[in-house]
């Protein structure tokens, strides 16, 4: 039997951007069973009504257009598109999640469809993301930890050499590795694995939730794997909007915090929070002795500090019921 992917491409307020991505990979599901479904995360500019008349107007069969009812997030919006599944009714055997501003180099979702097809512990694999002008993006990563926030913050040679077993970012494998997690950019994922672990914790508004699920997915004994032959490009920051960032938004802050507090507990969380500090605060007494730069945004740790306490002594928040797809006409 024909292994079936379903493509999910979630949209806000990109349009033209997301039709280009769906261009690519259209091209690249090319003898691939499945179909590619756009997700409009309630733009609310017209993003919905423009896509689905490009995809009328280019005359893609394979590819439909779906609007949810409100902004979740990264998250909800992807689990809004497995949940429609395919158009027939059907479910699809994997899941292709690939950014709106990314568009796969060839043979980039055959990569990760054969190698999935090929090795059934795994449940996750993901493509190696290189930018426009073939800089290597970082997308391969270890587990946060409380050692790995004060690595992470100090960002000190000696101490970053003693931790770098605990380094959450690790220098992308040029052959196919077991990780940790990957980014979402461009990420395969068997649909059987979801049927075990659940779809995104749509807490998660944006950053950390692919961390969470891959974290399910280890202690469930699903492995998720690097695969560098699947290659893709992808130009970084624009469906973030974080290349426009002068801080860093509260919903990071929440999103960090819940993802220590519900895998590891408040205790941990707290202690995770005041590592993040004390080794922030060195960093900033580094760069007051030094005259060196703050790689931090201003404010940053004042901010953390205050968000945590704030944040851990009131009852958690719980995402609303997630909304019913709607069709493109």
């Amino acid at each position: 039997m024909t292994a079936s992917v379903l493509a999910i491409i979630l949209n806000w307020r990109t349009p033209a951007l997301t039709i280009e991505s769906a261009g690519s990979a259209l091209r690249e599901m090319e003898g691939i069973t499945g179909e590619i479904t756009i997700v409009d995360n309630d733009s609310g500019d017209g993003s919905f009504e423009a896509m689905t008349r490009a995809v009328t107007d280019k005359g893609w069969s394979r590819v439909r257009v779906l609007r949810s009812d409100r902004n979740g997030g990264f998250g909800a919006g992807n689990n809004f598109g497995i949940r429609a599944g395919l158009s027939d009714g059907t479910r699809p055997d994997y899941i292709y999640i690939l950014n709106s501003d990314a568009f796969p180099d060839p043979g980039a979702i055959r990569a990760l469809l054969d190698h999935l097809e090929t090795h059934p512990v795994a449940g996750f694999a993901g493509s190696y993301i290189h930018g426009p002008d073939g800089d290597t993006h970082n997308t391969t990563f270890r587990f946060p930890s409380i050692l790995s926030e004060f690595e992470g913050s100090i960002r000190f040679g000696p101490v970053t050499r003693l931790l770098k077993n605990h380094r959450v970012p690790m220098t992308p494998p040029t052959v196919t590795t077991r990780v940790d997690w990957l980014a979402g950019c461009s990420l395969m994922i068997r649909q059987s694995a979801l049927d075990r672990i659940g779809l995104f914790d749509e807490t998660f508004f944006l950053y950390f939730e692919e961390t969470d699920l891959c974290l399910r997915a280890a202690r469930a004994g699903i492995a998720t794997d690097f695969v560098p032959e699947s290659s893709v490009n992808h130009i970084g920051g624009e469906t973030t909007g974080s290349k426009r960032w002068t801080k860093v938004p509260t919903y990071w802050f929440d999103s960090r915090l819940h993802y220590f507090t519900k895998n590891h507990g408040r205790t941990y969380a707290t202690l995770a929070t005041l590592s993040h500090l004390k080794g922030g605060s060195l960093h900033w007494l580094r760069c007051k002795l030094t005259g060196a730069r703050r790689a931090e945004p201003p404010h940053f740790l004042r901010t953390m500090a205050s968000h945590a306490w704030t944040q851990l002594i009131r009852p958690q928040r719980f995402p609303a019921a997630a909304p019913q797809p709607t069709k493109a006409a």
